[in-house]
């Protein structure tokens, strides 16, 4: 397995957020300007709630890079919460300040907080909100943004957007798209205040979310992730837990609120004949949007989404998501205080109406950093360099095959 690991600690309204990646080789080109530009777009789309206007997220470099580059060594990262300065009291560690605020007795209806206090002997549920709440995932886009910044040396690009928010969904065919589409998909989505690649569908959820505003509800939906300029076999087939696909689908449904994984056309492509929906393979120069333009395998589908076997097959990479709506309502629904054992409503903490564009963006930093770690699994090193030299002589096998 990999020897890239990485960890992340901190609440959500703690002094900060710190997150280790270890395994990133020496001789990276790293700043702190690399990954707070990830950190900003996380904070973007159309339906964030008031968190959002208080942080403005910033990665300090703590450790692992001297003078603009990696050196080897586990590369720290520490994110202010400056909320927290209102919570110092709170969620202070001196016992001193015990019960200098209410403890939360009201679990609420899909959240981690009745099965966390009874999981780890808790009567105050804040003691399980502030660490399960998607704060934690400013944490995992930073190190997703050292992920995307090795991946970038070798020309593999990761990217995102939204399929669908509510019952709004676009219409775009994803297995049919060329890197370059994907590319030209992901610059529209930037500009969407939703990231969503159609204009029409964009206004269309804009208009949903702003609905489910007024009525002091939440909206889920479906975001789609791409990695493209792929070589062939990072994975393998030969053990459960070295599938490419299985670890990608773990990853991605680690994220808070996610319920849903498929790669390629997953659930579609079971209402399919075999015939209709296999990519088939071909072999010499490719014309239009096929891939091995300079001769080779190729295939002119993409519904498999990269992966066969366990294994990339040197097409894009597609990984689609399914996030729930968010628990946290304005109109509370029905719950039991685990204390009195009397039925309340739930109890409300500031949240997002929607989160599906940034949630995108939470997915495009895990799948970086598990195939980030797959790619030095294959070609591993302890610099760049040496990463490099083992890269290209591979590239000259696969053109050789």
């Amino acid at each position: 397995m990999s020897n890239l690991r990485f960890f992340t600690s901190g609440e959500s309204h703690g002094k900060a957020l710190t997150a280790v990646i270890e395994g990133v080789p020496a001789n990276l080109s790293l700043s702190s300007g690399d990954i707070d530009s990830e950190l900003k777009r996380r904070q973007s789309g159309f339906g964030r709630g008031g968190r959002m206007q208080i942080e403005s997220d910033h990665a300090e470099i703590v450790s692992g890079v001297r003078w603009g580059k990696t050196i080897g060594s586990p590369v720290t990262l520490l994110i202010e919460n400056r909320d927290h300065k209102n919570w110092a009291e709170g969620m202070s560690a001196d016992a001193r300040f015990q019960e200098s605020i209410p403890a939360v007795t009201r679990p609420r209806p899909g959240h981690a907080d009745l099965a966390g206090a009874i999981k780890y002997r808790q009567h105050d549920l804040r003691n399980i909100l502030e660490r399960s709440s998607a704060r934690e995932t400013a944490a995992r886009v930073a190190l997703g943004a050292v992920g995307k910044r090795f991946l970038s040396e070798f020309g593999i690009g990761v990217g995102s957007y939204v399929a669908r928010i509510g019952s709004v969904r676009s219409p775009e065919n994803r297995a049919q798209v060329s890197e370059e589409e994907l590319s030209e998909m992901l610059r529209r989505a930037e500009a969407s205040p939703v990231r969503c690649p159609d204009e029409a569908s964009s206004r269309a959820m804009v208009g949903l979310i702003e609905e489910a505003m007024k009525q002091g509800n939440s909206l889920g939906g479906v975001f789609e992730i791409f990695v493209t300029g792929l070589p062939p076999g990072l994975g393998s087939h030969v053990q459960w837990d070295r599938k490419l696909d299985g670890r990608l689908a773990q990853a991605l449904m680690s994220i808070q609120a996610i319920k849903a994984v498929e790669i390629g056309l997953g659930f579609a492509l079971t209402g399919s004949f075999g015939s209709e929906v296999m990519d088939e393979i071909f072999y010499g120069p490719a014309k239009g949007t096929e891939r091995g333009a300079g001769g080779g395998f190729y295939r002119k589908t993409n519904n498999a989404g990269g992966i066969e076997g366990g294994m990339t097959n040197g097409m894009p990479l597609i990984i689609r998501a399914g996030m729930k709506p968010i628990p946290t309502l304005k109109k509370p629904l029905s719950s039991v205080d685990i204390v009195t054992k009397e039925p309340f409503e739930a109890a409300y903490e500031r949240s997002d109406v929607c989160a599906v564009p940034a949630a995108a963006v939470v997915g495009e930093a895990m799948a970086a950093l598990i195939v980030a770690a797959a790619f030095l699994e294959k070609f591993g090193g302890d610099h760049m360099e040496e990463v490099r030299g083992n890269y290209r002589s591979y590239q000259e096998y696969v053109k050789s095959f």
